[in-house]
């Protein structure tokens, strides 16, 4: 390729689709790049959950639902289905200290804006039917919903395509020169020259960070998710207990009634309905490198948590259990922003809520190298936090 795009993107998931579409939409000529496929890792290996009720009160929980606000039309827009369903999601809480804790977490989050509100044992069974007698409450969320999140990279990257992007798939990119005023990207299948490069590699960012020079502080974090067979409805949209918010976070004093399994795993119950009939359960987070082995242990953890909420669940079988590797950062923030080295940006660092927050970090990708002003202060996203 002799032309010098304006744009390269490298890592064709959710994230990085979706920063080669907001970027071409604006005018940019863009080139994705690949070392595989579209939503080859772990786009392919998520449950497709937008969610905003697993965010922090304040940028965190505003961030994500600027971006979930986009969802309704993006089918339209991309001309690719992406079964976009918004039935709101459910946390449960086992204790009256776990409600206590989400009541207070629900009034920050009205704060906010979002929509959320307290429901008592009554209401949650009368929502959930099939739901264990001893549920104590729990905590719903508006607006919440779930995609396809294969179907959503593959709506980007197409939709990205017709507006004259080039997709460069099955091509690993094995350095990166800086010029002048542009960067030789040395791939597999030939250089591909750029103006700008917007790094979305998730997990494999800092492998690439390291051929211009940054150490990037992401690290890979295991999660684990059963798939169960094609059955009755057991519960009709997301729900999840409030012991999520703790082990995703890993913050608080408070401790869960679990078994020393469910606790050494890192499990918190988490269950997904799919248009197919089957749901899926996770969910667990270990650091683990990049080993995508499911681990018996884990999956009994996972199996344990779900049939104490969803009793009903222990006569359902499991048909398929798979991993995928989430992209930590130390702060569980993602990196959208520019770096030292001129034109080359970072897109990644989402952990688990990539396929929910790809439509803002793309179009504010596509705002920050075009120069034009984000929605709102990214400060808190910048790379210059992990620099000292």
């Amino acid at each position: 390729m002799s032309q010098i795009f304006d744009v390269a993107v490298i890592g064709a998931g959710s994230i990085g689709t979706s920063c080669a579409y907001y970027n071409a939409k604006k005018g940019a000529r863009v080139v994705l790049i690949d070392a595989g496929d579209i939503a080859d890792s772990t786009s392919s290996r998520s449950d497709g959950n937008i969610l905003v009720c697993d965010k922090q009160p304040g940028f965190d929980a505003i961030f994500a639902k600027a971006s979930q606000d986009m969802f309704p039309k993006l089918e339209n827009e991309l001309e690719y289905k992406i079964e976009w369903t918004q039935k709101g999601s459910l946390y449960l809480t086992e204790t009256e200290e776990e409600f206590e804790i989400a009541s207070k977490f629900c009034s920050d989050m009205k704060e906010c804006g979002i929509q959320m509100r307290m429901m008592d044992h009554q209401e949650v069974l009368d929502d959930e039917p099939y739901l264990a007698k001893d549920v104590y409450g729990g905590l719903e969320t508006i607006s919440d919903g779930s995609v396809y999140p294969i179907g959503l990279a593959y709506g980007f990257a197409l939709a990205a395509e017709r507006l004259g992007c080039v997709l460069s798939l099955h091509n690993p990119v094995t350095g990166i020169q800086k010029e002048e005023d542009y960067f030789m990207i040395q791939c597999k299948n030939g250089d591909i020259l750029a103006k700008n490069i917007v790094n979305a590699c998730g997990v494999r960012a800092p492998f690439i960070g390291k051929m211009v020079g940054l150490d990037i502080p992401i690290q890979a974090r295991q999660g684990q998710i059963l798939v169960s067979e094609q059955t009755f409805r057991v519960a009709r949209r997301k729900v999840h207990e409030f012991g999520y918010m703790l082990t995703k976070f890993q913050s608080g004093s408070y401790e869960r009634p679990v078994s020393e399994r469910v606790k050494r795993n890192e499990v918190a119950f988490v269950f997904e309905p799919t248009a197919s009939n089957n749901f899926l359960i996770g969910s667990s987070r270990s650091f683990v490198g990049e080993d995508i082995r499911s681990e018996i242990d884990v999956m009994q953890a996972l199996a344990e948590r779900a049939i104490r909420f969803f009793p009903v669940i222990a006569d359902i079988k499991v048909i398929r259990a798979y991993s995928g590797l989430r992209p930590f950062t130390p702060d569980h923030m993602p990196i959208v922003s520019d770096t030292p080295v001129k034109g080359f940006y970072i897109a990644a660092g989402h952990e688990g809520d990539g396929i929910g927050l790809s439509p803002i970090t793309g179009t504010c990708m596509a705002d920050m190298i075009a120069g034009d002003k984000t929605f709102m202060d990214l400060s808190l996203l910048s790379f210059q936090r992990f620099c000292s």
